[in-house]
């Protein structure tokens, strides 16, 4: 018995794949940095939309931007503004600090970088702020992103995420939508390649702006001893997409012998734009081991160190939003509201207490004031549970074609909001489009009996499954049709059935001359 199944009528794409069929156009250009000609996939235009796009949710994704302290943000970008001045490649570069204590620093095509507060902690002059600064622009300038884009290095595979809760302090993984871009983008590992070029052309940019380019030797030798040390923060951080080697410290030390040494080290000024910053590192670091405690469902604990943080930087909205988080977990959703309202009030454009406080609404049945909440979220960093739980609201109303727009942008985190989107997705449009979630094609036997067969490709069981078979001619013109055929009993997930067309062939090839058509179906209840 041979079955032929043809390619079902609706496939859910690769993003990835989407996404460099989107990019990919054609332009034969001089790369800026290393002034060779390379063919590029990716135009300038769209580099810096790429940038663009995926520069605020991305921020948003890791932590936000740290805004309690606007002289040392101004600081960090004069810094930039100082080498992006005397870079190679001319783009519009913005440069933010943001409010995550990881050490790390990470650049977007288009010339979008940015430091975390944690970084700032690790370095000792402005020289070696530069160093990595530097390191960054180039990476920007070099167009290292957008190459990897172009061979389709990232969104090849599915986040992971967890349930909606308050034990949810990390939204990175239910990042849905466009912003999965970016998401991945800053994560990705750089190649060696990469990251000499970075070191290079960053180590000149120093020497031009009037930094001493000691300071990028100096600190990659710090760099391979911290990365000895397994329990380093680094290895989370910045050595996570930039590896630290002594083969980069030869290299940089060669640049060195051939640029000289001398310049700016800028101890004292940094010293000083830092000094607010460092005078609340370890209201920072209770915060982070709160969250943790409240990961590991410590509450006590989690209460402690979060007050602890509050005594230290009272102005911190992070702060506020973890006790609702707390009071979340304790289902004193009230107390929850008022602790994210605070959050809020602190730092309006931060998505974390609008996302948290549409969830607690939501689950306390008051939809309506839950929604503004969800869809303010959703503009600044969209996840999983703003667009399942809006699509549920939408859903509620009657409106199933916003409801299935919403469900299909969850369906995209492989989490259990995801799934749960998905079959909501299926519930909406199965019916009304049957053929995009159900195979079809003609099997034989050996007596060349003809079966419409069908396979369930969704996660719910289906039932009253009808089909019509279309016969061709071998020019490929339909010249009959069969009555349509009802497929007697349901069609589990994942399951197979069929119903005996009345037709016989005298050959396997004349199978080829039948297609099966889905025309209805049900969702079984």
């Amino acid at each position: 018995m041979k079955l032929y199944l043809p390619k079902p009528f609706y496939t859910r794409f690769n993003l990835a794949f989407v996404l460099s069929l989107t990019l990919m156009v054609s332009a034969c250009g001089v790369n800026p940095v290393t002034k060779k000609r390379e063919f590029q996939f990716v135009s300038e235009a769209q580099e810096i939309s790429i940038g663009t796009q995926n520069y605020s949710p991305t921020r948003q994704s890791q932590g936000g931007d740290y805004v309690l302290d606007p002289e040392l943000t101004a600081y960090i970008q004069s810094v930039g503004n100082k080498l992006a001045a005397v870079s190679d490649r001319k783009l519009p570069y913005e440069f933010n600090l943001l409010n995550d204590s990881v050490p790390n620093a990470w650049a977007m095509p288009g010339g979008k970088i940015a430091f975390n507060r944690g970084l700032l902690y690790e370095l000792n002059s402005e020289a070696e702020l530069a160093a990595v600064m530097g390191h960054e622009l180039v990476h920007a300038a070099a167009r290292h992103g957008a190459q990897g884009m172009e061979r389709g290095i990232f969104l090849q595979g599915a986040m992971i995420a967890v349930g909606i809760g308050a034990q949810n302090t990390d939204y990175a993984n239910l990042i849905v939508g466009g912003a999965q871009a970016g998401a991945q983008l800053v994560n990705s590992k750089y190649g060696r390649d990469a990251e000499s070029e970075s070191d290079l052309y960053g180590m000149q940019y120093m020497k031009r702006a009037g930094y001493d380019p000691a300071a990028a030797v100096t600190l990659q030798e710090t760099f391979v001893r911290l990365s000895a040390d397994r329990k380093s923060s680094f290895i989370d951080g910045l050595f996570a997409s930039h590896p630290p080697s002594e083969a980069r410290v030869d290299a940089n030390k060669a640049t060195l012998a051939q640029i000289g040494a001398g310049g700016d080290w800028g101890k004292e000024i940094y010293k000083q734009k830092t000094a607010k910053l460092r005078a609340t590192q370890s209201a920072y670091k209770a915060y982070d081991d709160a969250v943790k405690a409240l990961s590991e469902k410590n509450i006590d604990k989690a209460k402690t160190l979060v007050n602890q943080a509050i005594a230290g930087e009272p102005r911190e909205a992070r702060f506020q939003e973890l006790l609702g988080d707390i009071a979340l977990t304790e289902k004193k959703p009230q107390d929850a509201l008022k602790l994210y309202a605070k959050a809020i009030k602190m730092q309006p454009d931060y998505f974390k207490p609008h996302i948290q406080s549409g969830i607690a609404l939501f689950n306390m049945g008051k939809k309506a004031e839950a929604e503004p909440y969800l869809k303010r979220a959703n503009e600044l960093l969209p996840t999983a549970p703003g667009h399942a739980l809006l699509g549920q609201i939408a859903e509620d109303r009657g409106q199933t074609d916003v409801a299935l727009q919403h469900y299909q942008v969850a369906a995209s985190s492989n989490s259990d909001i995801g799934k749960d989107a998905i079959a909501r997705a299926v519930r909406i449009d199965l019916p009304r489009n049957p053929a995009k979630y159900i195979k079809s094609g003609i099997q034989h036997d050996n007596y060349g009996n003809l079966f419409a067969v069908v396979q369930n490709d969704t996660a719910v069981s289906l039932r009253s499954v009808q089909v019509r078979v279309i016969k061709y001619n071998a020019a490929g013109r339909a010249i009959a049709q069969s009555q349509p055929l009802l497929i007697s009993g349901g069609v589990a997930p994942g399951k197979r059935s069929q119903v005996a067309v009345g037709e016989h062939v005298a050959t396997p090839q004349e199978a080829n001359l039948y297609k099966v058509v889905v025309e209805t179906a049900e969702i079984a209840q």
